[in-house]
């Protein structure tokens, strides 16, 4: 029973914040939406914020179990802007709120793991030191969440994800470039040394 009703209080909130701002959602609404006492909601979470958090963090997990290996940039940034579409209001709606930062910090996350996973099974095999590794992650993680975060500044439009899919095709090769940088960098000082 408390698992049902701790996911009946994650969809009331969902279909609350696809109606509302955040700043217009309250305990109260959430707990009359779905049923239940404002007690049942605290023995769940400890306020909104942490509803939200957990919400993003179910997402997120279920995101990153979907794509055990990434071979793929393409099909990672497609699931999450999928993910962000089926609730581009509620999305939205947390975005424009106080409580940005979860939405921030879960989507930098993803980032993080869909571009590692992707390096390390894409480029595995090249040996490239791990310095260089990383500043090849963060560069590609920096970028996909900067695009991902003016997607949500410009209002989450459908057409954006043709413009994201252009330009993994017109960076394509940069990390490639970035590991033979690395391997002739090495092989200079190795040289010189």
């Amino acid at each position: 029973m408390p698992n049902f009703t701790k996911k009946e209080i994650k969809r009331s909130f969902i279909k609350l914040l696809n109606e509302q701002p955040l700043n217009q959602i309250s305990v109260r609404d959430i707990v009359e939406d779905c049923g239940i006492n404002r007690n049942s909601f605290y023995y769940h979470f400890q306020d909104i914020p942490a509803l939200i958090e957990e919400i993003f963090i179910e997402e997120s997990e279920n995101l990153i179990k979907k794509y055990p290996k990434v071979d793929d940039l393409d099909a990672c940034v497609d699931s999450i802007f999928q993910l962000s579409m089926k609730n581009k209001k509620a999305l939205l709606n947390i975005f424009h709120s106080v409580n940005r930062d979860i939405y921030e910090q879960y989507t930098m996350r993803l980032c993080e793991t869909f571009v590692t996973k992707y390096v390390y099974t894409v480029f595995g095999q090249y040996m490239i030191n791990e310095r260089d590794r990383k500043i090849c992650i963060w560069s590609i993680k920096c970028e996909l969440f900067g695009i991902l975060i003016d997607c949500c500044t410009n209002g989450l439009r459908e057409d954006y994800i043709d413009d994201i899919h252009r330009l993994l095709e017109l960076s394509y090769g940069i990390p490639q470039m970035i590991i033979k940088q690395s391997n002739e960098r090495s092989a200079n000082l190795e040289n010189s040394n």
